[in-house]
């Protein structure tokens, strides 16, 4: 029998498993707006977009394909920028998505993990896990595309694409080929030398508007009826 306190258990996990709200203002206006959006659906979602700056961008730098790609295919934007693993596990369990039924969820979270705290492979690996597990548990006949994390610094030798590297090839194992797919196009953005350019990335980090049409064109045939 387990005698530690639930305190004492929650100690020993690792930050990005544990669901945490955020506060700032404008995280919390974000929020709501979703929650009010998703309750007023009077139709199901095909396609749920969750992640963080670089999923919320399809609303700026990426809308023109947004519109284009993905508009009329009853799709929906839960990309909160900054978010981390364990931002996003908690907006999973504090919004109404299990009434619409997705057919198909496209995940792309753990670049701010690596980031903003400088977690291990490992930690950002858990925190991606336990959102598949959140997924699985709400949305049993949800496909979700498990995109890979996308690349970060110029070159392969910078510590933040090592890191960022690792957590990728501990991420695809959570792919069955069934429910979770896996999804890697980080050679897109990258040159023969796997350098990435600020004319593709301008911060090293999130894409331009090119860019956008680039993912969009790599999911698209997996919504497609075959």
């Amino acid at each position: 029998m387990d005698t530690r306190s639930e305190n004492q258990i929650t100690e020993m996990l690792p930050l990005s498993v544990i669901p945490t709200e955020r506060t700032e203002d404008w995280w919390q206006q974000r929020h709501q707006q979703k929650h009010t959006e998703l309750q007023a659906l009077n139709q199901p979602i095909d396609i749920l977009f969750i992640g963080d700056s670089i999923t919320h961008e399809w609303e700026a730098e990426g809308e023109q394909y947004w519109q284009q790609y993905f508009a009329h295919r009853k799709a929906f934007n839960l990309g909160f920028a900054g978010d981390r693993t364990e931002h996003l596990l908690w907006r999973l369990q504090n919004v109404e998505i299990n009434n619409h039924s997705p057919k198909w969820v496209v995940l792309l979270i753990g670049t701010n993990n690596a980031g903003h705290r400088h977690d291990s492979p490992e930690e950002i690996a858990a925190g991606v896990k336990a959102i598949l597990d959140e997924l699985k548990q709400g949305l049993p006949n949800t496909k979700v595309m498990l995109m890979a994390i996308f690349p970060r610094s110029r070159n392969k030798l910078k510590r933040m694409r090592k890191r960022v590297d690792s957590a990728n090839k501990l991420i695809k194992e959570f792919s069955d080929g069934q429910q979770f797919v896996w999804l890697d196009i980080n050679h897109l953005f990258l040159n023969e030398e796997d350098v990435l350019l600020e004319s593709v990335m301008p911060d090293l980090l999130h894409p331009n508007a090119a860019q956008y049409e680039l993912w969009a064109k790599a999911v698209l045939p997996y919504f497609e009826p075959k």
